[in-house]
């Protein structure tokens, strides 16, 4: 499932693409996609309107409109699912099996694409308001973060997934900033020693920062010219440029020797998701304060 270095790098992908292009007109061919909006007022809402600019939040993608004269204005909010992929494809292209929702834009189609039908799109922002700091922003605290690990009984791994702790982190990059910190991903949250919570925060923003500048070097095409990108953001695209590098250190290495000290890379599994992790560089043993993976 994309996380949000992937939705970052989307962000940045679609935003010049869109900005200044106006919808015609919504086609809507899954009514789920959009729930609990209707079709029609989904249609309504979304027709004339000028793409202003697309952000992030979390794992979401916000699309703005500019204002119009005697009309609100429409917030757009699009969430992947595990398998969603939005892109611009020349209007005369014809549109994928599996495209819930695309926008007429004249000469081009925004298309939303979604295999499994798990993404969304909502004219609400309802469920950013729910969410917690942002991880790369300066309102990621280390004092709050620290405090609010003291507080849960949870394992580290299975808090690190709690969006209104930090927003964005999804099982990909909880594994790798654990690794990268030393700390066993089964160490209760609140177990955590002041110097341990310091490096999973540290650890937390660079593997963020990493990965989304390894990630932004990936090409998207989805243009239908040339080789497509395959699945765009970390996990190995089957076609992609040989110039990707895979960039995860532990992250479905099952079996496969630790980067860092040889040992066999182990999965287990904590609500109903797999971890990944090196018992020898992230023992459960007390912390010397002084454990760190090499970057």
């Amino acid at each position: 499932m994309p996380e949000l270095p992937e939705v970052e790098v989307l962000v940045r992908y679609l935003d010049p693409l869109l900005r200044g292009k106006t919808i015609q007109a919504v086609r809507v061919q899954r009514a789920r996609t959009i729930a609990p909006d209707r079709p029609s007022n989904f249609a309504r809402q979304l027709r004339g309107a000028t793409f202003a600019g697309v952000t992030r939040r979390a794992k979401y993608l916000v699309f703005a409109f500019r204002q119009r004269r005697g009309k609100k204005s429409p917030i757009l909010v699009g969430h992947l699912g595990m398998t969603g992929r939005m892109y611009l494809q020349p209007a005369k292209s014809a549109l994928p099996k599996h495209a819930p929702v695309v926008l007429e834009l004249g000469r081009q189609h925004f298309v939303f694409e979604d295999t499994r039908y798990f993404g969304r799109l909502m004219l609400s922002d309802a469920r950013l308001k729910e969410l917690g700091p942002e991880p790369l922003s300066d309102d990621f605290v280390l004092a709050e973060f620290a405090t609010e690990l003291k507080r849960s009984r949870q394992s580290i791994k299975v808090k690190l997934l709690d969006q209104t702790l930090v927003a964005g982190i999804g099982n990909i990059y909880a594994s790798e900033a654990l690794f990268r910190a030393g700390i066993s991903p089964r160490l209760a949250a609140a177990r955590l020693r002041p110097a341990q919570v310091e490096r999973l925060w540290h650890a937390i923003r660079e593997v963020l920062h990493e990965a989304i500048k390894g990630g932004s070097t990936v090409p998207l095409n989805y243009s239908g010219k040339g080789r497509r990108d395959g699945l765009f953001y970390f996990g190995s695209a089957p076609d992609a440029e040989d110039r990707y590098e895979e960039r995860l250190r532990v992250y479905d290495r099952a079996g496969q020797p630790c980067g860092n000290c040889g040992a066999e890379i182990k999965r287990l599994v904590q609500a109903a998701r797999s971890t990944f992790y090196c018992a020898k560089c992230q023992p459960l043993a007390p912390d010397t304060g002084n454990r760190r993976c090499p970057a």
